[in-house]
């Protein structure tokens, strides 16, 4: 699958009408992995075919899983169980998917057999010792590169050990590596994070028949635990929906409704900020589907205020941060955030790329070593070109400010949107933005 190189935006438009956008990328994932360590088959329905959720599917399939599909969004895995994986006879390349990297790392330590994890330019410049240290301590054998970095060499060691572990910076990734790997180990892992983070692991192990416990910020399991096949609903999910959010909060005359989006509570950070600055966000309905509550949601367009973003809510809504940062630029005085150094080591440095965007399209902004302070005017943009360094949310984000913008704007390096969001161009047009592949 390949994307659009460079995006040009023209200014004005609203955002109106009903959009679902694309499956929930974290749920996605999980549904491969966990449905390959089932016994039986495990049916999935709502499944992302971004370049990242693939890669994970490709991976399993040279760890002998055989997988059918994606047919416009089904899945059939036909599980091996805990212990049937067989080695690959070539390295697993990860892509751009750091997602899959980290969470195989955790699942892997524990096999029979060794491998290699590797990426693209971009996933190989991310630090991995964050799950190597914490996976050694469990007596798995992972080499990574210098600083840390892939790629990650792992010798299979069958006889882990659960350990207790308290994470030295909320990261579901870390938390769930762990977990994964508790599934191998002797006696309970027990993982203990600084402030609540996403918790689709947790929730998708529990559907497929595992027991685990949540205390607190604690969440512990006993390896050895079967998993049993089941169905998979993957919700719409709101990373890619906080596009649209944000979109049809600041674009004059927008009423917007997102269908089937996930609303995990740990993933919802993006609505409470929003809520807070005063954007008019409603839950049309709710129900529940494979332990995820999901909900239709109503955006119409609002005047905001900047706020000081509550240090609670930074991690429920990181992966939505560089949406934010558009929004914020769009509001009636300053917008801070701190607490969110993790920005810095996604796809990009997100902190500095969305800095370096938001002056390019006229905006006031202080860095911060872990956040940003951005200088609303409760007005718009100017036109601009941005680069997005190949980063798909700030692709996207800027996307959304041409809708405020009173010239064009050009984003450069768009082609990994595909990795997270195929067809944005086309939903994005669908919902009234002015945007077109250049």
């Amino acid at each position: 699958m390949s994307g659009v190189d460079d995006y040009k935006v023209e200014p004005g438009g609203r955002l109106s009408g009903t959009i679902r956008v694309p499956g929930d990328k974290s749920i996605s994932h999980r549904s491969i992995m966990l449905g390959s360590l089932a016994q039986g088959t495990t049916q999935v329905t709502g499944f992302l075919e971004g370049e990242d959720a693939l890669a994970t599917m490709n991976i399993f399939r040279s760890l002998g899983v055989d997988i059918q599909g994606p047919d416009q969004g089904r899945v059939t895995i036909r599980g091996v169980g805990l212990h049937g994986l067989s080695a690959p006879e070539r390295v697993l390349d990860c892509g751009n998917s750091g997602t899959s990297m980290r969470l195989l790392a955790g699942l892997l330590a524990g096999q029979t057999f060794d491998c290699e994890l590797t990426g693209d330019d971009s996933l190989v410049q991310r630090p991995m010792s964050r799950v190597a240290i914490p996976l050694r301590l469990m007596g798995a054998r992972v080499n990574t590169a210098a600083q840390g970095r892939p790629p990650l060499h792992i010798q299979g060691n069958p006889q882990l050990q659960g350990i207790t572990y308290t994470l030295p910076m909320a990261s579901a990734q870390v938390k769930s590596c762990l977990l994964l790997a508790g599934l191998y180990a002797q006696g309970e892992t027990v993982v203990t994070e600084p402030e609540i983070t996403r918790d689709h692991t947790e929730r998708m192990l529990t559907a497929f028949g595992v027991t685990v416990l949540r205390e607190g910020r604690s969440v512990r399991l006993n390896g050895g635990q079967s998993l049993r096949s089941t169905a998979i609903e993957v919700p719409a999910d709101i990373s890619s929906a906080a596009f649209f959010l944000v979109g049809a909060t600041i674009a004059p005359a927008s009423d917007l409704v997102l269908t089937h989006v996930g609303i995990n509570p740990t993933r919802t950070g993006i609505l409470d900020i929003l809520r807070l600055m005063g954007a008019d966000i409603t839950v049309e309905r709710e129900w529940q589907a494979g332990g995820e509550p999901l909900a239709d949601l109503r955006v119409r367009s609002s005047s905001l205020k900047g706020i000081d973003i509550p240090q609670q809510y930074v991690p429920l809504a990181i992966d939505e941060f560089p949406a934010l940062f558009v929004a914020a630029a769009c509001a009636q005085g300053r917008t801070v955030l701190r607490g969110a150094a993790e920005l810095r080591v996604k796809e990009s440095d997100r902190i500095q790329v969305m800095a370096d965007g938001l002056r390019a399209l006229g905006v006031g902004v202080s860095v911060l070593t872990d956040g940003l302070i951005i200088e609303g005017q409760g007005g718009g943009f100017t036109g601009g070109e941005i680069d997005s360094h190949g980063d798909h949310r700030i692709a996207m984000s800027f996307a959304m400010a041409g809708l405020r913008a009173s010239a064009p704007v050009r984003i450069r390096d768009c082609a990994n949107v595909a990795t997270s969001f195929p067809g944005f161009l086309e939903m994005a047009r669908q919902a009234g933005l002015q945007i077109f592949g250049a």
